[in-house]
């Protein structure tokens, strides 16, 4: 409530959403309304706990918490196996040399291509693109021993 008695609008149209909700799926609007309570008085008892809540849903991220490096790197433009499949070893390396040495390196570490954990360091895109072939032919003649002809 404010100064005045009046409940803030925000929380009148929680509670009407509730209100609607409770109409057609009572279980669950008594479920978030319980949720809801448990929350708030946790964010009133935990100043730490309120600023990770302001963060975790303020809309332009001024107060967001800077998200932790999580070490993994974005996943690879295309799948070079398939592009082989398909295209061969000169489609493959076209493809590949199309790439910057960022690129290349999400691939390697998508396909876990970096057996010696070397080809993360280099610094020569080529040297990245060799790997790949070497990594992908291999790949691709896998359990050929195996196959009928």
């Amino acid at each position: 409530m404010t100064a005045d008695g009046s409940i803030p609008a925000h929380i009148g149209a929680a509670a009407d959403a509730l209100a609607k909700l409770s109409v057609t799926e009572p279980e669950l609007s008594e479920r978030l309304a319980k949720l809801i309570a448990v929350v708030a008085d946790e964010a009133t008892r935990t100043p730490r706990f309120a600023k990770s809540i302001i963060g975790a849903v303020h809309s332009d991220g001024a107060t967001a918490a800077k998200p932790r490096r999580t070490g993994r790197r974005s996943p690879g433009i295309f799948d070079p196996l398939a592009v082989y499949l398909s295209a061969g070893e000169s489609g493959l390396r076209k493809r590949l040399g199309e790439l910057d040495l960022e690129q290349l390196r999400d691939i390697v570490a998508e396909h876990g291509m970096d057996h010696d954990k070397l080809a993360m360091k280099w610094k020569d895109p080529e040297r990245v693109i060799e790997r790949i072939v070497e990594k992908v032919i291999a790949r691709s003649a896998k359990g050929s021993a195996f196959r009928s002809n």
